[in-house]
């Protein structure tokens, strides 16, 4: 891939993202993004021949620019169940504030557009597998004190965005509150102890 290709690919990546992080809940044009990125909207359809693709894109590109993959290295590397937790927990639920903009947008235009709403579920998909294996480490260890699929089901919830926004946005709870709860919360639940 050229220098160019990427360089346009990577414009009209970050002027979606900024479109999507400063208008929660409104739909993004695919005319708008390629304004913003100072290219036409041919230029923009030969890089993502939709709005999935684009939304999906960028929720990749944040990823890439944050470093996710680097984050979760500690839950994957984990030796036991707990530290598995521990570590999935501290790198979601850290990772929550960077790309909740982008996040809320996508969960409010779910509602009404398909497009956003694939992007949501797919990024929703991903989010459920890290708290899944957390899980079966947990199980694998004899620490889990649930079924694994209701297990993972009260992770995800608990580690969810709109948990995080009803806590810290609503609430007015700091991240380290938000976080030290969660934990002894996802701990108790999942282990039966704090």
């Amino acid at each position: 891939m050229s220098s160019e290709i990427s360089t346009t690919r990577d414009r009209i990546l970050n002027a979606a993202w900024t479109l999507l992080e400063s208008n929660p809940g409104v739909a993004a044009r695919m005319s708008d993004i390629a304004k913003a990125a100072g290219v036409s909207r041919q230029a923009l359809y030969l890089h993502f021949p939709n709005r999935t693709e684009l939304f999906i894109a960028v929720t990749r590109h944040q990823d890439a620019v944050f470093g996710v993959q680097d984050m979760l290295e500690a839950s994957r590397a984990a030796a036991t169940g707990e530290a598995r937790l521990q570590a999935f927990i501290t790198a979601w639920g850290n990772y929550i504030p960077r790309i909740f903009g982008v996040a809320k947008t996508l969960l409010v235009m779910r509602e009404t557009d398909a497009d956003a709403a694939q992007a949501w579920d797919e990024r929703m998909a991903d989010m459920r597998e890290g708290c899944a294996a957390a899980v079966a480490a947990l199980a694998r260890d004899g620490a889990l004190v649930m079924e694994e699929r209701e297990a993972t089901d009260l992770l995800w919830t608990l580690l969810s965005i709109p948990t995080w926004e009803h806590l810290t946005r609503l609430c007015g709870w700091p991240q380290e509150l938000y976080m030290s709860e969660i934990t002894r919360l996802a701990r108790l639940g999942l282990c039966g102890q704090a």
